[in-house]
């Protein structure tokens, strides 16, 4: 799972250093980095969303639902306040860049976007899924251990073994 406050520390510092680079009157080129650096966390601040919505059962049981409900709406207040952010950016974009600069940088979030879901995502949702099935098999070979112990165990009391 996704540390949404992690995520969100990175957005705000992000988000701080781009307005500063910015006002400083920064080129283009220097902006980007940052930028891309805070769509990076939005971005996985609405992964940790999806994800909290659909947890596994492995999850359920070791983090409890009271986290989900939590991990669902840190993200979607998170969200909101990143909405706003976003408004602020691109007034503060278009007017030192020139207008339409926002819509690059639209385009940018799009390819960081899609990039992530091809690379990080698909690796995260990997590693969710081995972790989900190792648990099912061990739960699995306890369950069909435990069952055949006991067979044996009243075989051998009933004098049968």
């Amino acid at each position: 799972m996704i540390d949404v406050a992690l995520a969100y520390s990175g957005a705000v510092a992000a988000y701080k250093m781009t307005v500063k680079l910015v006002n400083a009157g920064r080129e283009l080129s220097e902006v980007t980095g940052q930028l891309s650096e805070w769509y990076g966390c939005v971005s996985d601040i609405q992964k940790a969303g999806e994800q909290a919505k659909s947890q596994t059962l492995f999850e359920k049981a070791s983090q409890g639902s009271e986290t989900a409900e939590k991990i669902a709406l840190d993200s979607v207040i998170r969200q909101k306040e990143f909405r706003e952010k976003e408004r602020e950016l691109a007034f503060l974009l278009d007017y030192r860049f020139g207008p339409g600069t926002h819509k690059q940088v639209v385009e940018l979030r799009r390819q960081i976007k899609k990039e992530r879901e091809e690379t990080v995502y698909k690796q995260m949702e990997a590693k969710r899924a081995i972790i989900n099935n190792l648990a099912i098999t061990v739960l699995s070979v306890l369950i069909f251990g435990a069952i055949g112990g006991g067979g044996y165990f009243v075989g051998v009391g009933a004098g049968a073994w």
